[in-house]
């Protein structure tokens, strides 16, 4: 079994393995996948450093997960990728090489998580998923709706990542802290009820969590987490914050159950824009993706 690119050394990439814990890609049941692609930003720059952002800050991350009082690590093992080089004026071009990527990591077996970039890379990323499971349903982490068609006059906008999705015409989403929607996407929004499930940011303090996931009961779930989601104060490293987002135990809590009551196949977290000498957020985005891999792959 081949890597489909060559892999980082284990004491560079995602947690720093070391000694028994550095293993090889046929052995790995999770592959990081990074993917900066920054083409289609439109307030703040910098998502193309959010992978190794990622990477770096989780060599400060403790490997014992107090939640399921153990090293999840041991029980599924991961290896990390090395960054393919993109060409931000391509975004079709782009999706295509992050899909095959993703492609093979599933075709072998093992859990592809990608690191953004900006949530344009989604729409790549999931393409073998929809391909393969007919059950796919989407959890979607963003302070934003991500419903239009296209944005200044880019197709493949970061700003229509859900509507590039639902593009493919089975698919349900699932969004959580929405909190900024333009009128323009309100149409495709209530025409699409059916398929598109909002629990808006300002509702937060009355979610239920079981509501929540009952539509993920028994479905192979897609996860995309847009970093914008958190709430600004605790994720200002990010190109478009928005006030009134989820906090880390809202999170917890739904990311936990769904992979109770689901299974999780794939993610991405995206949409990091580091900030010099301001760590939390890049620590933060890197320990999500622990415990995304932990909750969904590390349970004894």
């Amino acid at each position: 079994m081949q890597s489909p690119r060559p892999l980082m050394p284990a004491s560079s990439a995602f947690l720093a393995l070391q000694d028994d814990k550095a293993i090889s890609y046929a052995d790995a049941g999770a592959v990081i996948i990074p993917f900066g692609l920054e083409a289609s930003v439109s307030y703040g720059g910098g998502t193309k450093d959010g992978p190794a952002a990622m990477i770096a800050a989780s060599h400060e991350v403790e490997l014992f997960d107090e939640d399921l009082w153990d090293e999840p690590i041991d029980r599924y093992g991961l290896v990390t990728l090395t960054e393919p080089k993109i060409d931000p004026s391509d975004i079709p071009a782009a999706l295509d090489g992050l899909a095959a990527l993703t492609g093979a990591v599933l075709n072998d077996g093992k859990f592809p998580l990608v690191f953004g970039g900006e949530h344009s890379i989604t729409p790549g990323a999931i393409r073998p998923f929809l391909a393969k499971y007919d059950d796919l349903i989407i959890l979607h982490f963003d302070a934003h709706a991500d419903l239009r068609d296209g944005y200044d006059g880019e197709h493949f906008s970061h700003a229509a990542a859900m509507r590039r999705v639902l593009d493919h015409p089975t698919v349900p989403i699932i969004s959580c802290g929405i909190r900024n929607i333009s009128k323009e996407e309100i149409p495709f929004y209530e025409a699409n009820k059916h398929r598109i499930t909002i629990h808006w940011g300002k509702d937060i303090k009355n979610w239920d969590v079981e509501q929540i996931v009952t539509p993920l009961k028994g479905r192979r779930i897609y996860l995309t987490f847009d970093l914008d989601g958190f709430d600004s104060s605790v994720m200002p490293s990010t190109g478009t914050p928005e006030p009134g987002g989820v906090f880390w135990p809202d999170a917890m809590a739904i990311i936990k159950r769904a992979s109770e009551v689901g299974t999780i196949v794939g993610a991405d977290i995206n949409e990091l824009a580091p900030i010099d000498g301001l760590h939390g957020p890049d620590f933060l985005a890197a320990k999500l993706a622990y415990k995304i891999l932990n909750y969904t792959l590390g349970r004894a």
